[in-house]
């Protein structure tokens, strides 16, 4: 046997051939790099196709030029003198806001709770008032981690806002912003 890897013994004569490329362990170990590379790229693209984050908005400039409109409905809300005490249920769906002042005040309110990063975590339920400043409503399913709520009127000319981590009695003042 020979002790010498790149080179294979000859049948009879003693000549000795170059042993088959594959049959060595560089050419695999070079190439290992690059290919590992071509992997970990795919698998990037993948993950970078599979899940949209949702952080940029298609209509960015509509957006901005709404924020007059927003800082309007703040100015309108503390005008009134609006402000509103907001609680989860024990269940994180049940939803009970107490405006002040009470008179007023609609029938039935929006509620938007805004996911900070994550426009498809977003919710807007329509509150019923049960009582004089007083509205209730469900969410869809139980809302955990950070918020930001919005209360405004059916004609949106006011809004309350206000942020907090949800959890289950979770409770949070809303005031013109």
């Amino acid at each position: 046997m020979c002790a010498d890897r790149t080179i294979a013994p000859a049948a009879a004569n003693g000549i000795r051939t170059p042993a088959r490329w594959y049959g060595e362990p560089w050419p695999w170990l070079l190439m290992a790099g690059p290919g590992l590379v071509i992997v970990a790229s795919m698998i990037t693209l993948w993950l970078a196709v599979a899940s949209d984050d949702g952080i940029v908005a298609d209509d960015y400039y509509s957006r901005g030029l709404a924020i007059n409109q927003v800082l309007t409905r703040a100015q309108h809300a503390h005008e009134l003198g609006l402000a509103a005490h907001a609680a989860f249920g024990m269940n994180a769906r049940h939803m009970r806001i107490a405006v002040a002042p009470a008179d007023g005040l609609p029938r039935a309110l929006r509620l938007r709770l805004v996911h900070p990063t994550l426009a498809l975590a977003d919710e807007t339920i329509e509150l019923q008032q049960s009582a004089p400043g007083i509205y209730e409503g469900s969410l869809a399913a139980a809302a955990t981690g950070k918020r930001v709520l919005m209360l405004e009127d059916e004609t949106r000319t006011w809004r309350l806002a206000g942020e907090t981590s949800v959890y289950p009695g979770a409770t949070l003042e809303l005031v013109p912003q």
